[in-house]
């Protein structure tokens, strides 16, 4: 166990946000996720809530403040509903770390497995929500 890294960061994952560039993006996915068919580096996280995760992943990284939206989530796809306590519940996580962010984009449904085959991982939770999906940009760490 490393000092400071939430319980929630695997080894594996806390691997891939080391490997990330600025301007890759990592997917958490929801339980139903197809994360196999839409990408080859997978990550387990079964069990975890997105919600704890964010809050790990978050202190470990920064989002692209470059990008018009460096968080990115599934829209609803007809005739289905979004329940706006998931966003809201993400968003208080990101909020709470970085402050600032700007609103989170929806993208269509396979506008978002298109966009999962070009991420650098793809992170199957325990997540049940629906429409839980969220894809995060990494930044670059501001020079001081």
């Amino acid at each position: 166990m490393l000092i400071g890294i939430s319980p929630v960061i695997s080894p594996e994952l806390l691997d891939a946000l080391f490997r990330m560039g600025h301007g890759d993006e990592i997917v958490l996915a929801d339980a139903f996720f197809p994360g196999d068919s839409c990408n080859s580096r997978v990550i387990r996280a079964d069990g975890i809530r997105i919600p704890a995760l964010l809050e790990g992943i978050l202190k470990l990284i920064n989002l692209d403040y470059a990008v018009p939206h460096p968080v990115m989530m599934m829209a609803a796809h007809e005739p289905d509903t979004l329940d706006p306590e998931v966003e809201s519940s993400y968003r208080a996580v990101i909020d709470k770390i970085w402050p600032g962010t700007p609103q989170t984009e929806r993208i269509e449904r396979f506008a978002f497995y298109e966009r999962t085959k070009k991420a650098y991982a793809v992170v199957m939770t325990g997540e049940t929500v629906k429409y839980g999906n969220i894809i995060l940009k990494k930044g670059v760490i501001p020079v001081k």
